[in-house]
Order: C-alpha cells, then structure tokens, then sequence
C-alpha cells in the first residue's frame, strides 16, 4: 500500500510518496501556485499523482504551535486535509509535522547543500520527513504489537 505526505504550504505543497511496503519516504516534487487560495491545479496535480502512484492513504502535515494549540496554519491544513477528502475519496490523515521543516533545513546543510538550492526542495523533504515520521510510528506500533 502506498502512502502519499504532503507538507502543505502557503503557495507550495511538497510531496513524497511510500515505497510499496510502507517502509520507507522518497520526495516526489513541489507543487507551486501563485496564490495561496487558488487550489483548483494543485489539487489536480495531486490527483494524477495519486493515480500515478496507486496511493490509497494521505498523510497531511499538520503545523500545530509547539505549545500543541491549534493556529492559522493548522486550521488552513484542516481546510485542504477536507478538500482532498473530497476530491480523493481517501482518508487523510493529519500528522503532527513540528519541527520537519526544522529537520528538512539541518539535513539539507548537513549534506552541504548551498542555501538557494535548498530554498527550492525544501518543501519536498519536509514532506520526506512527515511520512517517514509516520511510517516509522506505524512500523514501531506494529512491531511493539508482535512482541506481546
């Protein structure tokens, strides 16, 4: 089963997809509109992705303030996480993505990455980040249950 992660910005939405078993988060692309509230092409290009990839689960960031309240940002993922819903068919999930932006940026200067070069898939391995968090958490849960 495959996997779609979206790391849902204001005028970007990166995007990863799961390898067949679920193990393992690779970037696909960055969608880019020129406005945050013109989703019509955006939504569309996550159609056809879905479709490219046989996706059956969304796995949608979701930006909560790091005190776990919801702000502006959350309820504008909440918004989409409903559209997809709609548009897909599929269950969407939201998934705490604090800090994957954070973590995108470290791993990309880790790797050396000079700065404009990051600035343009920076969304894409935030996406990276916010599946593989939750496929290592469905993987681990899994896992813990076998043990018992």
């Amino acid at each position: 089963m495959r996997i779609l992660g979206l790391d849902y910005g204001s005028v970007t939405v990166g995007v990863a997809v799961s390898d067949e078993l679920g193990l393992t988060a690779q970037g696909i692309e960055v969608v880019r509109r020129k406005h945050e509230t013109k989703l019509r092409q955006t939504l569309a290009r996550i159609e056809e992705i879905i479709e490219e990839y046989k996706v059956e689960l969304i796995v949608l960031g979701y930006p909560k303030n790091m005190n776990n309240t919801i702000g502006e940002r959350a309820e504008k993922s909440e918004a989409f996480a409903e559209m997809l819903k709609k548009r897909t068919g599929l269950e969407v999930v939201l998934w705490d993505e604090r800090l994957s932006t954070v973590s995108a940026h470290n791993a990309m200067i880790d790797g050396g990455m000079r700065r404009e070069n990051r600035a343009q898939i920076v969304d894409k391995v935030a996406a990276v980040f916010i599946l593989q968090n939750y496929l290592d958490m469905k993987y681990n849960s899994h896992q813990s249950n076998k043990e018992i």
